[in-house]
């Protein structure tokens, strides 16, 4: 989860008035977001302290090949959620159920249910999430086959090419 755009999505703002609030610039911010620049953790605390917030650090252990590919993935969906949320959350809420017959204490399966009835920004930011908790509840996705057999392959080539060069 980038750490500028969740201030923002938890605050409304757009990026141009958390740059007024913050005193910097909305091309900044906009740098921040799209992961061009890196906030110092001193400027993550300016911009929380600028509209009210307090900023916390939190650290986890890395994630594994498995989990950044499956990050990888999350985040394409997570452009089809906010592309068209109606139809992707539908067809989670359908995946679930399917699910919860195979499995029904499955704790996991209880959250999806939950998170699957707040706004899809909060979706969007829980599928982007490389937390320890995000982690465990990407394994159980619903939002298995929103993507097509072609989309998915991309992500693969992709996260291939990026692995290939870290």
């Amino acid at each position: 989860m980038n750490p500028v755009r969740h201030l923002r999505a938890s605050t409304g703002l757009s990026q141009s008035a958390l740059a007024r609030a913050a005193g910097t610039s909305q091309p900044t911010i906009a740098a921040y977001e799209a992961n061009r620049k890196a906030p110092s953790i001193d400027t993550l605390q300016r911009l929380a302290r600028a509209v009210g917030l307090e900023a916390a650090v939190e650290y986890y252990p890395p994630m594994t090949r498995e989990e950044r590919r499956s990050l990888a993935l999350h985040r394409a969906i997570a452009e089809r959620v906010t592309a068209d949320p109606v139809p992707a959350v539908r067809r989670a809420r359908a995946t679930v159920r399917r699910m919860a017959r195979v499995a029904p204490g499955s704790v996991a399966l209880r959250e999806w249910r939950v998170l699957l009835d707040r706004p899809a920004s909060a979706l969007v930011d829980l599928l982007t999430d490389p937390s320890p908790w995000a982690r465990e509840l990407r394994h159980v996705t619903p939002f298995a086959g929103l993507l097509t057999a072609g989309e998915r392959a991309l992500v693969y080539r992709n996260f291939a090419a990026e692995e290939a060069d870290r």
